[in-house]
């Protein structure tokens, strides 16, 4: 029986996508450049000679000379100020020498990092693997990584990214079992520091969206995987570690030990991150044989076969990969259980040795309140108190709730579906409106949720507010406004609502399962430590109880919870830490 897959990833539409200027390379990073490595074509490309290859130190342009004045040009000095001119002269000689500020040292040794997924902020997004994608490999150029992303140059990216892309090179690539070949292009645009590669073919990609359905999309992937090894190969860039990121990439691991181990490229380790187990690559297995070029010895029950009669994409990764990581150490451990493990479970538990988890973060240039010009009112540690109210009270007058700086205001950003704990909240929403209680909701999704949203703020005018759209400005408006954010999710790999949040001082209300555990420290009204409120099983009675907890610190001991709100505001989620645990990993796995 064929296994059905759904192409859109686990946290594609995270209400927390932001389509905002991009923040700038960190100070004192270095450009990206090229690995040198001698020059061998993969037996997979016929290679043409590129038009062009870019220049982007000939594009900026040249510092303009200054030339000092001459001394024939400089007035004379009065007389009267001479001696104390010499006096100052004979001091300054006197005086020891000021030292150069010294130059921060970057993370020896260095190390090369080519990353392969199916999309990309801001090219590409649909969820949470596009901000990874953006985020991480900027992160690790401070880390004194060398960096390249390779990407497939869909149509629907915007022209703005499109016209600046630079040809690097073409060839013609054998896919298909029966030895058919099609054309990969490689089109270059460098942008603070990485450098990302778009591989071109209009056949496969000139949809207007990445991911359609299965019978499109595994062909699609089949070639990307292999074209972005062979466009590697092409262009002599070895790099030490080839970063693959969910199932779309889950060949590339294959490919590499299976065709391209001959090659300089064969060098090179593999590390596959699992972003959402959920979605695999599924399909009967002669279309993926044929489409992919494997051998049959890879298709058995260790490797890539399942159920007997399909293969799955991402279990032949996991199988051929040197590591496997996922977005949080709790996710790690949960996939390994056959509730969370979406029946690669058992074969996760065997690769364990090679399984880690990283918990993701979030850009600070473009989640920032101190700088976030979508916000009624800047802030940050120092004044969040005062001006969270200033938010609050504008967030309130602009959804038509009750203006009242006393109400609790509970925000909600999210897809409308079961895994986001939805249902959870359907069931109390009536016992969580309770004259004191406000509740802001901003997503799409179902419709069963969509309708009941609906419902509840039109029996509750002025106390609840359901934004069934996607709206930037709103998204942040709620962070910035709210008092707390829900995420009541039945599995999450790693969230990016409850980090923002947190960042922004609004306080989260979790239930304690992947990332969202790691995260989040429930309060501790002993101990007064904490940073928000946590449930642990998947009930809603437990929900209700998290909400009234934080409702009674809120309301009943406000020092507290504005303390609370500055220890969120204090953490570091961003992406620094991250990325020096994945250094960490890749000298593990080059050393």
């Amino acid at each position: 029986m064929k296994t059905k897959d759904t192409q859109i990833s686990a946290e594609e539409q995270e209400l927390t996508q932001a389509d905002t200027a991009p923040q700038t390379e960190p100070e004192k990073a270095p450009k990206a450049k090229k690995a040198a490595k001698p020059r061998t074509k993969t037996a997979d490309a016929s290679a043409e000679e590129p038009a062009g290859a870019p220049a982007a130190a000939a594009e900026a342009p040249a510092a303009a000379e200054e030339t000092a004045p001459a001394a024939a040009e400089t007035p004379k000095a009065p007389a009267a100020k001479k001696t104390s001119r010499a006096a100052a002269k004979k001091a300054a000689a006197e005086a020891p020498a000021q030292e150069a500020a010294p130059v921060p040292e970057l993370p020896q040794p260095r190390r090369s990092v080519a990353f392969i997924g199916s999309e990309c902020y801001p090219f590409v997004k649909t969820g949470g693997l596009g901000d990874v994608m953006y985020a991480l490999p900027r992160a690790l150029i401070a880390q004194n990584c060398d960096v390249k992303v390779i990407l497939p140059r869909y149509k629907c990216i915007p022209w703005e990214y499109q016209e600046k892309m630079v040809y690097r090179g073409s060839f013609m690539m054998d896919l298909c079992a029966d030895g058919r070949q099609f054309y990969v292009g490689i089109m270059e645009y460098v942008w603070d520091g990485v450098v990302y590669d778009f591989i071109d073919n209009e056949e496969f990609f000139s949809y207007g969206n990445p991911y359609t359905n299965l019978v499109d999309d595994i062909p699609k992937f089949c070639y990307f995987g292999k074209a972005a090894l062979a466009a590697l190969n092409y262009m002599d860039w070895v790099p030490d570690v080839i970063h693959c990121h969910d199932w779309q990439a889950g060949l590339v691991p294959l490919y590499l030990r299976e065709m391209f181990q001959g090659t300089p490229l064969g060098r090179s380790k593999v590390m596959l991150t699992i972003h959402n187990l959920r979605f695999q690559g599924i399909y009967n297995i002669p279309t993926i044989r044929y489409w992919s070029g494997l051998p049959q010895y890879v298709f058995n029950k260790d490797v890539m076969t399942q159920n007997w009669e399909d293969a799955n994409m991402f279990k032949g990764g996991l199988t051929y990969c040197n590591m496997i990581t996922t977005v949080s150490g709790t996710y790690a451990g949960e996939i390994q259980t056959p509730f969370y493990g979406e029946n690669l479970d058992a074969h996760l538990r065997y690769h364990s040795g090679k399984l880690r988890g990283i918990v993701n973060g979030i850009d600070y240039g473009m989640w920032n309140p101190a700088e976030d010009k979508l916000l009624a009112s800047n802030y940050d540690r120092s004044d969040a108190i005062a001006k969270k109210k200033e938010n609050k009270r504008a967030l309130q007058e602009d959804l038509g709730l009750q203006p009242d700086d006393g109400k609790f205001v509970i925000g909600l950003i999210s897809r409308l579906t079961n895994q986001k704990g939805l249902d959870l909240v359907n069931e109390i929403m009536p016992a969580v409106i309770d004259g004191n209680t406000q509740v802001v909701v901003l997503g799409t999704g179902d419709p069963q949720y969509e309708n009941a949203f609906r419902w509840y703020e039109e029996t509750n005018k002025g106390s609840v507010c359901s934004n069934i759209m996607y709206d930037e400005g709103r998204a942040h408006r709620i962070y910035a406004g709210c008092d707390a954010l829900l995420v009541p999710s039945q599995f999450e790999p790693c969230g990016l609502t409850q980090l923002i949040a947190m960042h922004y001082g609004t306080v989260p209300i979790v239930r304690e399962t992947g990332g969202l555990k790691d995260t989040v420290q429930p309060y501790n009204q002993f101990t007064n430590e904490g940073n928000g409120f946590t449930f642990d099983r998947y009930e809603s009675g437990l929900l209700l109880d998290a909400i009234n907890r934080a409702k009674t610190v809120f309301f009943t001991d406000r020092v507290r919870w504005d303390e609370m709100v500055v220890r969120d505001m204090d953490k570091d989620v961003s992406w620094n830490n991250s990325a020096r645990m994945y250094r960490q990993l890749y000298l593990e796995l080059t050393a």
